[in-house]
């Protein structure tokens, strides 16, 4: 397809999906089932990936949920997440990842295919950090932090899961991206980053699997109270901390601008939107899953540009030899 105003049945059927998620249950609007499919979901001690991994427990999911310093399942978080498993009979178990650890990803993703019984149906990329503060601040060991758990992870995670994938010729992977993976905004330069970072991993995965039948869906969430903000500020604190006095002083006014406003975290906003949008997009039929679904009240901007760079992607990708892989992707 190379004409990018025609509209193809992936964004068809994924705007039916998100009315779906928008009303309530996937399957109560018929948009098929998540019952009995296996999925991984990295950072579910908070935020989306534990309402993710409850609700898609609660649709029927095989869901296995992940998070780094399990402590032999004595984390407080982890132990919360079973008792709701044993009182809802939900089938939801735990692996302990660190997606900033080679050896615990590839173990943790060997459980999780064992607990499935072969390889994942879908993996749920969510785990990340946030840091806020100006981009002059933040020094090459805060760069690597949030670079490693933020895109390194979501590679490592990737990288780990997608050869039994592509043996079996099917299976999804959602990354949780940002709106700030495709617009930016002056003090969340480094975060940003790494949510551009994701988008242009994704969208060429996506490209690249195509062969193999495998999908890949980015999930881009606006502001949302999650814990995300207020579990970075130690991330923050301690690049400030870290900082020159001169360049303390200097961005003062700005390191306190980016405090308020990304101190509150996304206002009234319903955070289950993004579970919902995924439990939507993977009830979807094989081969009908949209590239990209923005969530939120407010993603005018992000759409408009996702339909800009759709239109670019067609006109480099639409003819020549890449045509078949961006046809199976965005048709």
């Amino acid at each position: 397809m190379t004409d990018s105003t025609q509209i193809g049945r992936r964004q068809l059927l994924g705007g039916a999906a998100l009315a779906a998620a928008a009303a309530g249950s996937a399957l109560a609007q018929g948009q098929g089932s998540v019952a009995g499919r296996s999925v991984l979901i990295t950072g579910c001690s908070s935020g989306f990936g534990r309402l993710t991994a409850l609700h898609l427990a609660r649709e029927g999911a095989n869901v296995i949920a992940s998070m780094r310093n399990l402590q032999g399942g004595r984390r407080k978080e982890a132990q919360e997440l079973r008792d709701l498993a044993a009182k809802d009979r939900l089938k939801l178990a735990l692996v302990e990842i660190d997606v900033t650890s080679d050896a615990q990803v590839a173990a943790g993703v060997r459980e999780a295919e064992r607990i499935a019984g072969g390889g994942l149906d879908v993996l749920v990329n969510n785990a990340g950090i946030g840091l806020s503060g100006p981009v002059e601040l933040q020094d090459v060991e805060a760069t690597q932090d949030i670079f490693d758990t933020n895109l390194y992870g979501y590679l490592r995670m990737a990288r780990a899961a997608l050869p039994a994938m592509r043996a079996r010729k099917q299976g999804l992977v959602v990354n949780v991206s940002s709106q700030l993976g495709r617009v930016v905004l002056p003090g969340v330069g480094h975060y940003a980053a790494t949510k551009f970072g994701v988008e242009a991993i994704s969208e060429t995965l996506a490209y690249e699997l195509a062969p193999f039948g495998v999908e890949v869906t980015i999930v881009q969430p606006g502001g949302y109270p999650t814990e995300i903000w207020a579990n970075g500020r130690r991330y923050s604190d301690a690049a400030l901390a870290r900082a020159d006095a001169e360049r303390k002083g200097a961005y003062a006014q700005h390191v306190a601008t980016a405090q308020r406003m990304f101190g509150g975290g996304g206002g009234s906003t319903d955070p289950m939107d993004v579970p919902r949008a995924i439990a939507a997009v993977m009830a979807l039929p094989p081969g009908s899953r949209p590239l990209r679904r923005p969530v939120h009240t407010n993603s005018k901007a992000t759409e408009a540009v996702n339909a800009a760079m759709a239109h670019v992607q067609a006109m480099v990708l639409g003819s020549g030899p890449f045509a078949p892989w961006h046809k199976a992707v965005v048709s």
